[in-house]
């Protein structure tokens, strides 16, 4: 994931890196990403319409302040107000080779301040823009409903480290917290590396909307199987599989294969993925904060701590269930941001 760099050079080196080939799956730390993004780039330095700040001399400070040379392709978005009076919300994009980093910036309705970053009001969460766009309604579920912590993944079956941290958090992280975690899943698969992963995601939804239990016996079991499966042989692979499950209608389910539907449902996932500038697998929120790649039980263990305790003080206060809000960004140990790949 390449958001948020701390130095301007570093962002620009993960811009000129190109995507090579995927490390050995087990490497900690290191996501799935797609070696294009899914929505080309505009024109350097547009906005529609007439601005109200001077776009050229916004994107000629950007690129000197991230060390963007010219062959990086800008995008300047079209200015919004800003929480704070005075200024404009600028989003900026750079682009090249295939990668992408989408910057937020604030800037005076002169153009002669700019403030880096997020605006936060602390009479919300932290996370109430991201917790907004996470509309999980008609999602796989595991765990229980209405828990303090909610885990969203956004997954591709063919991604190796996802199903390296499936396992994590499906068995391990849902079995420490009894009766406190919902696991929910949400399908992003990254078609220009993963050939069937879009094929998967769309018999899993097939299988979903049959039965949810159903659906997490085939997250397993194609974790389990992902070396075996191709693009050609999913469809006869997964109907087999069906077949040892007797919650299944397999007539129904290989209509449902060639059905528009679940590939719409699909779609949805993945928008709602891009929005959240989702660019790599696994990719997890939790109650709305963001993290990316393989992360060790123990991190994800004090992340899920610190939520429920957040969650008892907020009822003794009085304020609203946990999943409307969360702590401030935690550092921990062995969860730096995953390298871009």
């Amino acid at each position: 994931m390449l958001k948020r760099f701390l130095a301007g050079a570093t962002l620009t080196m993960a811009l000129w890196a190109q995507t090579p080939a995927p490390s050995k799956p087990g490497k900690p730390g290191t996501p799935d990403s797609p070696a294009a993004p899914g929505t080309p780039a505009a024109p350097s330095g547009s906005a529609s319409g007439s601005s109200p700040i001077n776009v050229a001399a916004l994107e000629a400070w950007v690129r000197h302040f991230l060390v963007w040379p010219a062959s990086v392709e800008v995008t300047i978005g079209d200015p919004t107000p800003a929480p704070m009076p005075g200024f404009y919300a600028v989003k900026v994009r750079g682009s090249l080779g295939g990668k992408t980093e989408e910057e937020s910036f604030y800037v005076s309705a002169d153009t002669q301040n700019i403030i880096r970053g997020d605006v936060f009001n602390v009479n919300t969460s932290p996370f109430e823009v991201e917790l907004k766009l996470l509309k999980t309604e008609n999602q796989p579920l595991l765990g229980t409903p209405g828990a303090p912590v909610t885990v969203i993944e956004f997954a591709d079956f063919q991604c190796p480290y996802c199903k390296q941290e499936a396992g994590v958090v499906r068995n391990q992280l849902m079995a420490a917290f009894p009766g406190q975690l919902q696991l929910v899943y949400m399908d992003f698969p990254l078609e220009t590396i993963h050939p069937f992963a879009r094929g998967a995601a769309v018999l899993g939804r097939c299988i979903y909307n049959q039965n949810n239990d159903s659906f997490w016996a085939y997250h397993d079991w194609i974790f389990q199987h992902q070396s075996e499966i191709t693009a050609d042989n999913l469809r006869a692979r997964g109907l087999d599989y069906a077949q040892s499950d007797k919650n299944l209608d397999i007539a129904r389910l290989t209509a449902c294969m060639s059905a528009p539907e679940p590939r719409a449902q699909v779609d949805r996932t993945m928008a709602i993925g891009n929005e959240l500038r989702i660019n790599a697998t696994p990719t997890f929120f939790i109650n709305g904060r963001k993290l990316v790649g393989t992360i060790a039980l123990e991190n994800l263990q004090i992340v899920v701590e610190h939520e429920i305790a957040w969650a008892k003080t907020q009822a003794s206060a009085g304020a609203k269930a946990a999943t409307d809000c969360c702590s401030v960004q935690l550092s921990l140990p062995g969860m730096g941001r995953a390298a871009a790949k």
